[in-house]
């Protein structure tokens, strides 16, 4: 009884605090602007599918991607386990599924340590090249400290949880071996049997202490991953499933006018204002309008999604034009950055009831005109990623405020502005001697 009150306790904590930490990232997302998913819901729950689920561009690089299958799949379907393992604590019994799975429970559980044992060794691989191999995407600038502990705390929790598994499934072996009065369902686990030489001296007791040992190990660690998430890159393994069902599915590349320009230029016209055009210009009529974005405020919800999806893997910035050729520009980084400052103005409403002033900005304290120019906007960053963030639709936009509210634009840039409005093309030639060229 002592047990199981200890149990729904340490449930209780663990959903007290998740919860807290989801309403945060909810508060936070909510600071950007509203934004419209292109396409139909079934549209975009393909792309879920294909993307999140079925992991579709992840297989661009085949040895990592099947390595991360494993990982991915396998501990997702292992914690379905953890079903069996809160029934265990809260009733106070012992793999509860056994008896009603019958000759089936040793064929899932044996399909579970399977999956855990390829989760161990994907892992212990993902250690060797984050740390050992000399992979560009792994020693950026942007990663180091946390987001670099922060990788490696996550492979070696991962290992340790398996560990925890297999360990109590092979000492449960144990356990009903000494115990011949039960019937050995358990010697029929093919993996975690394999693991029983490293508890074969101790006695019954200590077998049942250790196996209660590693249960508890098990369950408190993955309490404790579920909690560790919300303030870590792996935050990616829930977030992918929404960022990819919103994600953009028109073509890439496609800029996205901006409403206040459309509604200004249209009433210059005379052309009339269609319904959404008109509720859009009521709705910000009390606002002071911005051209761009100069804070996360400015940027939309679905950009300060895909922050907190990124996963920092860095297969944007290693296919980055930019940052190949020595630029200081990562897309990585500005995701990074992003994230930075959404949690800092969390922080900062938390601590004063609401936002108060700082002083800073995205643009500016966190990502550097140099960072925004050096972006060719070739789309590399947004076809690399593999769970559809888009690093360019918000250097964009903290590009236009640039240009559109500071006027800081460079002078290559102005020229061909000004071309585009006197010649209605990039070069300082007349529409009409434009084809001189022929003869």
């Amino acid at each position: 009884m002592v047990s199981q009150l200890l149990f729904v306790v340490c449930l209780g904590v663990a959903g007290y605090f998740l919860n807290k930490s989801i309403r945060k990232i909810s508060r936070n997302i909510s600071l950007g602007k509203s934004y419209e998913p292109s396409g139909n819901k079934m549209e975009r729950l393909k792309q879920m599918l294909l993307i999140a689920f079925g992991q579709k561009k992840m297989f661009s690089r085949p040895i990592p991607a099947v390595l991360h299958f494993f990982v991915y799949i396998g501990f997702v379907l292992i914690n379905i386990e953890i079903l069996e393992i809160i029934l265990d604590g809260v009733l106070g019994t012992h793999r509860i599924f056994q008896p009603i799975l019958g000759v089936f429970y040793p064929v899932v559980i044996n399909f579970f340590e399977f999956l855990a044992v390829m989760v161990i060794l994907a892992c212990a691989i993902f250690l060797i090249r984050r740390n050992m191999l000399n992979i560009r995407r792994f020693k950026m600038p942007e990663l180091t400290s946390f987001p670099l502990f922060d990788a490696n705390i996550i492979l070696i929790i991962e290992i340790g949880l398996m560990f925890a598994f297999l360990s109590m499934n092979a000492c449960d072996i144990l356990i009903q071996q000494a115990e011949t009065e039960k019937e050995l369902t358990s010697n029929s686990f093919l993996f975690s049997q394999h693991f029983t030489f490293l508890y074969n001296g101790l006695s019954t007791e200590a077998l049942l202490i250790t196996e209660r040992l590693f249960w508890w190990f098990h369950i408190i660690g993955i309490l404790v991953f579920a909690n560790y998430l919300p303030y870590s890159k792996h935050l990616h393994i829930v977030m992918a499933f929404p960022n990819t069902y919103f994600s953009n599915l028109d073509v890439k590349g496609k800029f996205k006018n901006m409403s206040m320009v459309t509604r200004e230029v249209k009433s210059m016209l005379s052309i009339p204002l269609n319904e959404k055009e008109q509720e859009e210009a009521s709705a910000s009529s009390a606002e002071i309008g911005r051209f761009g974005a100069k804070d996360v405020s400015d940027l939309t919800w679905k950009n300060l999604m895909d922050a907190y999806t990124c996963t920092e893997c860095g297969r944007c910035s290693s296919v980055c034009p930019a940052n190949l050729t020595g630029k200081v520009l990562s897309p990585r980084k500005i995701m990074m950055d992003t994230r930075d400052r959404m949690e800092e103005i969390g922080r900062n409403m938390d601590k004063n009831g609401s936002f108060q002033d700082d002083g800073k900005s995205l643009y500016g304290d966190y990502v550097s005109a140099e960072e925004l120019l050096a972006c060719t906007t070739c789309n590399a960053c947004v076809d690399a990623c593999p769970i559809n963030i888009d690093p360019l639709d918000i250097i964009v936009q903290l590009r236009r405020y640039r240009v559109m509210e500071e006027a800081k634009a460079p002078d290559s840039w102005n020229a061909m502005f000004s071309n585009l409005e006197n010649n209605q093309a990039p070069w300082k030639f007349s529409p009409s001697d434009r084809f001189n060229w022929s003869k």
